[in-house]
């Protein structure tokens, strides 16, 4: 097997096991009541339950709020079909990756500022932010791997044959014909 071609086994290895982690977090976000009542449940933790008495309450009283959850959970599958770009054209389509590692470091700061505002414990903002950290990882992985295969292809991360997207087409000189 070639390099090439393992690296490219490689580099969709990764993306699988990436893109099923970014869809099951989405998918939990949709039952968050259930998954709030099945997790007080097990654990007798004072914060679970203020957020599983909370989501009671707004499921009753309110549950347009809820609606947001919904949404957000709707953003991660959406983003988890960006990353069939990255498994079709990997070279080509590695600022997906990018993107995702700069969305996992703005979770940091994102979880410090809105935490606190919204009178979220700090070791639970820890646990947002691990997201980011541990997300990154794969994807820091996976565009070490996009730059190797780009390296042993020979092309360059514009397109396939090396231009960049939406310059302007070169104009190649087209010898007169001689009479």
């Amino acid at each position: 097997m070639s390099e090439r071609s393992a690296l490219q086994r490689r580099i969709r290895a990764w993306l699988v096991l990436f893109t099923v982690c970014l869809v099951l977090s989405g998918l939990t976000a949709f039952p968050l009541v259930s998954e709030l009542h099945w997790a007080n449940s097990l654990v007798s933790h004072e914060w679970l339950r203020r957020v599983g008495d909370g989501l009671d309450r707004a499921d009753r009283d309110y549950p347009f709020l809820l609606y947001g959850t919904d949404w957000l959970a709707f953003a991660h599958l959406v983003i988890a079909v960006f990353f069939w770009g990255v498994h079709r054209d990997p070279v080509r389509n590695i600022w997906i990756v990018e993107a995702g590692m700069i969305a996992c470091a703005g979770i940091v700061p994102l979880a410090l500022v809105c935490g606190p505002i919204r009178g979220i414990p700090f070791w639970w903002s820890l646990i947002d932010m691990s997201f980011g950290v541990f997300g990154v990882i794969p994807l820091l992985i996976l565009r070490r791997m996009i730059k190797r295969l780009e390296a042993v292809s020979g092309t360059t991360s514009g397109t396939a044959s090396g231009s960049v997207p939406g310059a302007a087409p070169e104009v190649v000189p087209v010898p007169a014909a001689a009479t």
